[in-house]
C-alpha cells in the first residue's frame, strides 16, 4: 500500500549540535518546510509517539508530519490551525526540565488557532523529531499514485 514518507529533516537526541542554533538557543524554532500547513490534527498518540499531521485540508489527506518519538510532555489541543512555531521561552525551558528531571533533547513550542477567542500555548517535548513531507491518503483509493501512502485507519471496502 504505497511507500513510507520521506523524512525531509529531523532534531535528534543526543549531542549539542542537534539541539543548539547558531545564537546558542537551547531549543530554536522548529523551522517547517515550504507548503500550506495551516490545519493540524493529533493523528496518534501513544506511549512511543505523538504525530500531528498537517495539510490544507485533513478531510481528504495531509502532506506533513510532526513525529515525535517517546513523548515526554504534551500540551495543544486536537485539532488546531495556523501555528506559529517559536523557540521556548527559558520560564517554558524551565518548567518543563523541573517537570521532567532533566532538560528533553525535543522541545517544540508553538502558539495556535483552537476555536477560542485567543491563541493557545502548545508545547511538546519528546526524544526526537522526524519532519515527513508526503501525501497520506485519509479515504480510500485504488489508484494510489507512487509516493502516497494511506492513514492507518484506510482500508479497501469490505476489509
Amino acid at each position: 500500500m504505497g511507500g513510507r514518507g520521506r523524512p525531509i529533516g529531523m532534531n535528534v537526541s543526543g549531542g549539542t549540535e542537534a539541539q543548539v542554533d547558531d545564537a546558542g538557543q537551547p531549543h530554536p524554532a522548529l523551522a517547517l518546510p515550504e507548503g500550506t500547513w495551516w490545519d493540524w490534527d493529533v493523528l496518534a498518540w501513544d506511549a512511543g509517539r505523538f504525530l500531528l499531521a498537517a495539510g490544507h485540508d485533513l478531510s481528504y489527506h495531509h502532506g506533513l508530519e510532526l513525529v515525535f518519538t517517546a513523548p515526554l510532555f504534551v500540551s495543544c489541543p486536537a485539532a488546531f490551525h495556523d501555528p506559529v512555531f517559536r523557540a521556548p521561552t527559558p520560564e517554558e525551558v524551565a518548567a518543563i526540565t523541573r517537570r521532567l528531571g532533566g532538560r528533553p533533547p525535543v522541545l517544540a513550542a508553538f502558539e495556535a488557532d483552537a476555536g477560542g477567542s485567543e491563541a493557545v500555548a502548545c508545547l511538546v517535548a519528546a526524544e526526537r523529531l522526524d519532519i515527513v513531507r508526503g501525501t497520506v491518503l485519509r479515504y480510500w483509493r485504488e489508484d494510489e499514485a507512487p509516493g502516497q501512502r494511506f492513514a492507518p485507519w484506510v482500508r479497501p471496502p469490505g476489509e
